[in-house]
Formats: C-alpha cells, structure tokens, sequence
C-alpha cells in the first residue's frame, strides 16, 4: 500500500466547501471522483485541514492510500485533465506510511485580503473582501500583538466547532497594507471553527475606530464571541501553507 500526498490549489467560489456533503459540490468530492476514475479504486483524502464555503488555498495539503501502481510522474497530469480549471494539483509526492496531513500539521499559514479603497473590482471580487471605509493599519498591527502566543481562542470561535481545545498557538499575526490592499497573514498550530475570520472581522472594527485600544485583550480574556466583530466574508481568506 502506498501513502501519496497532493499538494493542491483552488478557488473555493463555486464550492461547498472542502468536505463532501450529499447533493453538493465540494473540493474532496470532486478530487476523490478524479482519483476513482484513474486509479479504478475508492479512494479517501486525508486533509490537512477543512476549508469553508468560497475559502480558498494556494497550497493545500492531502494525502491517501493506494494499491495502484501509477507512477508519480503520470498522476499529476492525469488528475488534472480530470479535474475542473478552479482545482488543480500542483506537487504529487510519495511519503512514508505514517505521514498524516492532519495530525503531522505543524503550523498552517492563512492570508486574509482586504481592498480598502472606494470603488470594487470586478476581476478580484471573489478573491478579496471589498471594504471603502478608512482602515488604521497600524492600530490593527498593535491590537493585533495581543494575541500572539497560546490563548483560549473561545471568544473567536463560532457555533458549531467540534473542536474541544480552544487553546491555540499564534505564531505569526502580521497587518501590512501595499497601496490598495490590507493583508492579514495569521500563522497558527491550529484554528478553530472561523476562527481566522472572527479575528480579521474583529481587527477591521478596531481600524474602523469601532473598538478602543486594548480590546482585542479584553475580548480574548472574556471568552464570550458576542464582544468580537462580524465573522469577516469567506472570499477574502486563503490557505497560503501547510507546514510539517
């Protein structure tokens, strides 16, 4: 038995998300159907992590098991004449037997993009969170530093996580704005059900003059998600990397 590992890019706009679900279209579903047809087996992907409704990734990270033979250098091409033009696998490797994509995760990088200016743009409308208001960068860079380091993320998380922990690492939490755009990049060791989403929502009410110095720490030490901002659009957060 073989374990192979995909490494994969998509644009999650006209999907249901990463995991399969009856009657709708989802990431896995439509990479699994791939796999069966070329592999003439069932086939089931192991995920880093999901991803949901309209999120996207630029290196998501999967894995599953095979008896087939097919050589590493065929798979990739095969799979993607087999796939939709919004999915596309980018690295096929082999790993040893106990490689796990969710349980070897490390760290995963997530990038949240804002456009800040007053008018859309209709090519990046499903990539970016259009928002014309006036944004303080530099406020949500300091608010920001307060949660780095291990927290209870509870106050982030939204209803219907199935995660027990609410304790996670924050790594990296970095707010830079390059002329029309803000980028979020968060680099965590794991994230809660929106987590990510609840904390870039949160940060756009503290640049909007919404929140008050010192609130991000308020908010995270109370636990209570009704004192954070509105959990930030889908189309706007992008799996950037799956570290091991």
């Amino acid at each position: 038995m073989r374990n192979i590992k995909l490494h994969i890019e998509y644009d999650g706009t006209n999907y249901s998300g990463w995991q399969v679900q009856k009657k709708l279209k989802t990431i896995q579903s439509t990479i699994e159907n791939a796999l069966r047809k070329i592999l003439q087996e069932k086939i089931r992907l192991i995920v880093s992590g999901r991803t949901d409704t309209g999120v996207h990734a630029q290196d998501q990270v999967a894995n599953f098991s095979t008896q087939s033979k097919i050589t590493l250098l065929k798979l990739r091409p095969a799979l993607n004449s087999n796939l939709p033009l919004d999915i596309t696998i980018t690295k096929v490797e082999g790993v040893k037997r106990d490689f796990h994509s969710r349980f070897s995760v490390k760290s995963k990088i997530y990038r949240y993009t804002i456009l800040n200016r007053p008018y859309r743009s209709s090519f990046l409308r499903n990539r970016v969170y259009f928002y014309p208001y006036h944004l303080d960068v530099g406020l949500m860079q300091k608010e920001a530093r307060s949660l780095l380091g291990r927290h209870d993320f509870t106050a982030f998380r939204a209803s219907g996580s199935s995660s027990k922990d609410a304790f996670k690492t924050i790594k990296r939490l970095k707010v830079a704005r390059d002329k029309d755009f803000i980028y979020i990049d968060i680099e965590a060791d794991g994230f809660l059900y929106n987590m990510a989403r609840g904390i870039v929502g949160t940060l756009i009410d503290v640049g909007r003059g919404k929140l008050s110095c010192g609130s991000l720490k308020k908010i995270l030490l109370s636990k209570n998600r009704r004192l954070t901002g509105q959990t930030a659009p889908a189309r706007g957060l992008c799996l950037v990397k799956v570290n091991y």
